[in-house]
């Protein structure tokens, strides 16, 4: 019987998602030259080394968003969580955008801030996330001078996006079950 996607291994998923990405930019700019090779990562991502919270802090997730983000633990199962489902664009481009507010250099900034809007923000981007169009505009607006709060906008959006979305389907989870018990 076959077992889907779920039977394969979560590194070929994440390789799988690179393809596709390069693919679809081929697609779209077929007079571009871009590398077509595409690295085989040397190793795996480290993960962060973080202490299994108590029920009762898990507990505290589901009333609080901003509680999950800030806990490490929480934030991975998260996104852990968001990559079983293909729906990571949000909580990495959450991600992205707190990195890019500590940010000190204005030329990393406009970098960081380029970075941002080809991966999450323009139109057909590959880890496009959900804004609506005045989000959008406000937010190419603020790139003209980059500055830490040019995506402030859009991270509130997608922020209440995944508090009135995601997060509830993660307090559904078997994961997150199991972590209160």
């Amino acid at each position: 019987m076959c077992k889907g996607l779920a039977a394969l291994p979560h590194s070929c998923l994440e390789r799988a998602k690179e393809i596709k990405t390069k693919l679809g930019t081929l697609l779209q700019k077929p007079d571009a030259t871009i590398d077509l090779i595409i690295p085989y990562p040397d190793k795996p991502e480290k993960p962060v080394k973080t202490q299994k919270p108590s029920p009762e802090e898990a507990l505290q997730w589901r009333d609080s968003l901003e509680k999950l983000l800030q806990n490490n633990y929480g934030l991975a199962s998260f996104k852990s969580f968001l990559k079983s489902e293909f729906s990571e664009e949000n909580i990495e481009f959450w991600i992205a955008c707190e990195d890019y507010k500590k940010t000190k250099s204005p030329i990393k900034m406009a970098e960081k801030a380029k970075k941002i809007y080809e991966e999450f923000i323009r139109a057909e981007a590959p880890k496009e996330v959900n804004i609506d169009h005045f989000t959008k505009a406000m937010t190419m607006k603020n790139l003209v001078e980059p500055s830490p709060s040019s995506f402030d906008m859009a991270q509130k959006r997608i922020h209440a996006l995944m508090e009135k979305d995601s997060l509830p389907r993660f307090i559904r989870s078997e994961f997150y079950q199991e972590l209160i018990k």
